[in-house]
């Protein structure tokens, strides 16, 4: 078995889309970043990536590139997971994730987000846990100039069949 931990952090700001876990949630501002931003999608793809030590999503995905400019975080989550799978031999056992968002309240969204990240990895939507906490007003995350995620992934190695 092994674990990997990801972490990322994206500035909000007017003008571009909030999506977390692939789920675009209605807000006045959004992520600001190369790809769509999806701050969760990332934390996970490095949890994955680190628990196999193949690097992390600016290496795999450099925002230098500019076929990443605007990419689905969702797609590139699903490419490092197969690499993770086909190229490492692990699998994931369970993920969980931590969401640091002063503004807007998640909770409502949670279950629609596990379920779409569980279908991306084409896992159960029971091996991945998401939960929302604000930061009490503190830090970048509390003044809502950002949002952060802290991600944490199981992996155990591919069993053939």
């Amino acid at each position: 078995m092994r674990i990997g931990q990801g972490y990322d952090l994206h500035r909000l700001e007017a003008g571009y889309p909030l999506i977390l876990g692939g789920l675009t949630i209605p807000h006045d501002k959004g992520m600001a970043g190369h790809s769509d931003a999806d701050v969760l999608s990332h934390a996970i793809t490095d949890a994955l990536l680190g628990a196999v030590a193949l690097g992390n999503i600016g290496q795999l995905f450099p925002d230098t590139d500019p076929q990443y400019k605007g990419a689905d975080s969702l797609v590139l989550l699903k490419e490092a997971y197969r690499q993770v799978r086909e190229d490492a031999g692990y699998c994931v056992v369970n993920i969980d994730c931590t969401v640091i968002a002063q503004q807007p309240k998640l909770n409502p969204h949670i279950e629609a987000i596990r379920k779409k990240l569980a279908e991306t990895l084409d896992i159960s939507v029971q091996d991945i846990s998401v939960k929302a906490k604000t930061n009490e007003g503190v830090g970048p995350e509390g003044r809502e100039e950002a949002i952060s995620v802290h991600a944490v992934a199981l992996l155990q190695t591919v069993i053939p069949y």
